[in-house]
Protein backbone atom coordinates (compact mmCIF):
# COMPACT_ATOMS: atom_id res chain seq x y z
CA UNK A 1 0.00 0.00 0.00
CA UNK A 2 2.82 1.97 0.93
CA UNK A 3 4.50 1.66 -2.63
CA UNK A 4 1.82 2.48 -4.63
CA UNK A 5 1.06 6.17 -2.40
CA UNK A 6 4.43 6.75 -3.17
CA UNK A 7 4.31 5.84 -6.85
CA UNK A 8 1.30 8.17 -6.82
CA UNK A 9 2.88 10.71 -5.53
CA UNK A 10 5.84 10.44 -7.78
CA UNK A 11 3.41 10.02 -10.97
CA UNK A 12 1.89 13.35 -9.67
CA UNK A 13 4.88 15.37 -9.77
CA UNK A 14 5.95 14.17 -12.73
CA UNK A 15 2.80 14.98 -14.63
CA UNK A 16 2.81 18.92 -13.18
CA UNK A 17 6.40 18.60 -14.49
CA UNK A 18 5.11 18.79 -18.30
CA UNK A 19 4.27 22.19 -19.81
CA UNK A 20 0.67 23.01 -19.78
CA UNK A 21 1.14 26.77 -21.15
CA UNK A 22 -0.30 27.79 -23.94
CA UNK A 23 2.53 30.74 -24.29
CA UNK A 24 6.01 28.50 -24.90
CA UNK A 25 9.85 29.90 -25.66
CA UNK A 26 8.17 30.02 -29.32
CA UNK A 27 5.55 32.36 -28.71
CA UNK A 28 1.73 31.79 -28.23
CA UNK A 29 0.16 28.87 -28.92
CA UNK A 30 2.65 26.60 -28.66
CA UNK A 31 3.08 24.10 -25.74
CA UNK A 32 6.47 24.49 -23.81
CA UNK A 33 6.29 20.80 -23.90
CA UNK A 34 6.87 20.58 -27.15
CA UNK A 35 9.91 22.16 -26.93
CA UNK A 36 12.67 19.66 -28.24
CA UNK A 37 15.53 21.82 -25.99
CA UNK A 38 16.43 20.31 -22.89
CA UNK A 39 15.51 21.98 -20.14
CA UNK A 40 19.44 22.87 -19.51
CA UNK A 41 19.42 24.51 -22.56
CA UNK A 42 16.28 26.42 -22.30
CA UNK A 43 17.78 27.92 -19.68
CA UNK A 44 21.00 28.55 -20.74
CA UNK A 45 19.19 30.56 -23.65
CA UNK A 46 16.70 32.01 -21.99
CA UNK A 47 20.14 33.74 -19.72
CA UNK A 48 21.77 34.53 -22.62
CA UNK A 49 19.03 36.55 -24.24
CA UNK A 50 18.09 38.01 -21.29
CA UNK A 51 22.29 39.25 -20.73
CA UNK A 52 22.21 40.73 -24.02
CA UNK A 53 18.78 42.22 -24.01
CA UNK A 54 20.46 43.78 -20.55
CA UNK A 55 23.96 44.42 -22.69
CA UNK A 56 21.53 46.63 -25.33
CA UNK A 57 19.55 48.62 -23.24
CA UNK A 58 22.29 49.50 -21.64
CA UNK A 59 24.28 51.23 -24.48
CA UNK A 60 21.05 52.65 -25.74
CA UNK A 61 17.90 52.37 -23.99
CA UNK A 62 15.85 52.30 -27.64
CA UNK A 63 17.07 49.14 -28.45
CA UNK A 64 14.27 47.68 -26.00
CA UNK A 65 11.74 48.33 -28.09
CA UNK A 66 13.71 48.16 -31.61
CA UNK A 67 15.44 45.07 -31.51
CA UNK A 68 14.34 41.67 -31.14
CA UNK A 69 16.37 38.98 -29.87
CA UNK A 70 15.81 35.10 -30.05
CA UNK A 71 18.14 32.58 -28.99
CA UNK A 72 17.39 28.79 -29.64
CA UNK A 73 20.28 26.34 -28.59
CA UNK A 74 22.91 29.00 -28.78
CA UNK A 75 22.10 30.46 -31.79
CA UNK A 76 21.05 34.33 -31.64
CA UNK A 77 18.38 35.52 -34.18
CA UNK A 78 18.13 39.39 -34.04
CA UNK A 79 15.75 41.49 -35.75
CA UNK A 80 14.21 44.67 -35.62
CA UNK A 81 15.30 48.06 -37.40
CA UNK A 82 18.09 50.96 -36.28
CA UNK A 83 19.00 54.34 -37.90
CA UNK A 84 23.01 53.92 -38.66
CA UNK A 85 24.65 50.83 -40.29
CA UNK A 86 27.32 51.09 -37.55
CA UNK A 87 24.64 50.09 -35.09
CA UNK A 88 23.51 46.76 -37.08
CA UNK A 89 27.13 46.02 -36.65
CA UNK A 90 27.83 47.16 -32.88
CA UNK A 91 24.48 44.55 -32.46
CA UNK A 92 25.58 42.03 -34.24
CA UNK A 93 29.44 42.45 -32.51
CA UNK A 94 27.71 42.27 -28.52
CA UNK A 95 25.66 39.69 -30.03
CA UNK A 96 28.60 37.55 -31.09
CA UNK A 97 30.37 38.20 -27.55
CA UNK A 98 27.64 36.50 -25.53
CA UNK A 99 29.54 33.69 -23.87
CA UNK A 100 27.87 29.96 -25.38
CA UNK A 101 26.73 32.11 -28.60
CA UNK A 102 27.43 29.25 -31.66
CA UNK A 103 25.89 31.27 -34.81
CA UNK A 104 24.47 35.03 -35.07
CA UNK A 105 21.78 35.59 -37.54
CA UNK A 106 21.36 39.57 -37.95
CA UNK A 107 17.91 40.60 -39.87
CA UNK A 108 18.44 44.25 -38.81
CA UNK A 109 17.19 46.61 -41.53
CA UNK A 110 19.39 49.91 -41.67
CA UNK A 111 17.18 53.06 -42.33
CA UNK A 112 19.52 54.95 -43.55
CA UNK A 113 20.33 55.42 -47.36
CA UNK A 114 23.88 54.85 -48.61
CA UNK A 115 25.29 55.90 -51.64
CA UNK A 116 25.98 54.43 -54.62
CA UNK A 117 29.88 54.00 -54.77
CA UNK A 118 30.41 53.92 -51.13
CA UNK A 119 28.02 50.89 -51.12
CA UNK A 120 29.72 49.62 -54.14
CA UNK A 121 33.09 49.86 -52.88
CA UNK A 122 32.06 47.88 -49.53
CA UNK A 123 30.65 45.09 -51.61
CA UNK A 124 33.69 44.89 -53.18
CA UNK A 125 35.72 44.53 -50.04
CA UNK A 126 33.56 42.09 -48.28
CA UNK A 127 33.71 39.86 -51.71
CA UNK A 128 36.93 40.19 -52.19
CA UNK A 129 37.58 39.09 -48.43
CA UNK A 130 35.35 36.30 -48.75
CA UNK A 131 36.70 35.09 -51.50
CA UNK A 132 40.22 34.91 -49.68
CA UNK A 133 38.72 33.39 -47.16
CA UNK A 134 37.01 30.48 -49.32
CA UNK A 135 40.21 30.05 -51.03
CA UNK A 136 42.49 29.70 -47.83
CA UNK A 137 42.40 26.14 -46.82
CA UNK A 138 43.38 27.02 -43.25
CA UNK A 139 39.91 28.58 -42.69
CA UNK A 140 37.05 27.09 -42.76
CA UNK A 141 34.83 30.21 -44.78
CA UNK A 142 30.87 28.75 -43.28
CA UNK A 143 32.30 29.96 -39.81
CA UNK A 144 32.52 33.74 -40.62
CA UNK A 145 30.22 36.38 -41.10
CA UNK A 146 31.77 39.45 -42.57
CA UNK A 147 30.15 42.87 -43.48
CA UNK A 148 31.83 45.98 -44.37
CA UNK A 149 30.25 49.78 -44.06
CA UNK A 150 32.17 53.13 -45.80
CA UNK A 151 35.61 50.32 -45.98
CA UNK A 152 35.61 49.41 -42.23
CA UNK A 153 35.10 45.37 -42.09
CA UNK A 154 33.59 43.87 -39.18
CA UNK A 155 34.26 39.58 -39.11
CA UNK A 156 32.52 38.13 -36.96
CA UNK A 157 32.77 34.16 -36.34
CA UNK A 158 34.05 31.06 -34.37
CA UNK A 159 37.51 29.82 -35.31
CA UNK A 160 39.06 26.21 -34.26
CA UNK A 161 42.38 27.43 -33.59
CA UNK A 162 44.22 30.34 -32.56
CA UNK A 163 46.07 29.68 -35.82
CA UNK A 164 42.91 30.34 -38.02
CA UNK A 165 42.22 33.29 -36.51
CA UNK A 166 45.58 34.66 -37.38
CA UNK A 167 44.76 33.37 -41.20
CA UNK A 168 41.47 35.50 -40.74
CA UNK A 169 43.31 38.75 -40.04
CA UNK A 170 46.20 38.11 -42.32
CA UNK A 171 43.83 37.74 -45.12
CA UNK A 172 41.91 41.01 -44.68
CA UNK A 173 45.28 43.10 -43.68
CA UNK A 174 45.75 42.41 -47.82
CA UNK A 175 42.87 43.34 -49.07
CA UNK A 176 43.56 46.91 -50.78
CA UNK A 177 40.60 48.99 -49.79
CA UNK A 178 39.67 47.93 -46.49
CA UNK A 179 40.90 50.66 -44.28
CA UNK A 180 39.62 49.24 -40.69
CA UNK A 181 39.29 45.78 -39.80
CA UNK A 182 37.42 44.64 -36.26
CA UNK A 183 37.08 41.40 -35.62
CA UNK A 184 34.92 39.31 -32.62
CA UNK A 185 36.01 35.86 -33.44
CA UNK A 186 35.73 33.23 -30.50
CA UNK A 187 37.45 30.20 -30.43
CA UNK A 188 35.82 26.82 -30.03
CA UNK A 189 37.67 26.05 -26.86
CA UNK A 190 35.92 29.51 -25.29
CA UNK A 191 32.10 28.52 -26.13
CA UNK A 192 30.02 27.47 -23.24
CA UNK A 193 29.40 24.37 -24.94
CA UNK A 194 30.92 22.88 -27.46
CA UNK A 195 29.73 22.50 -31.11
CA UNK A 196 28.62 19.10 -31.82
Amino acid sequence: MKKILIISFILTLLNGCVGSSTSGVFGSGVSIALDPRTLGTQIDDSIMQKNLLARLALTEKKYLIKISIKVLDGRIFLGGKVDEPEEKLKITKMAWETKGARSVKNNISVKQKFSFKNTALDVLVTAQLRTALILNKKIKAANFNIDTINQKTYIFGIAYSDDEKKEIIQEAKQIVDLKELVTSILLVSDLSRQRE
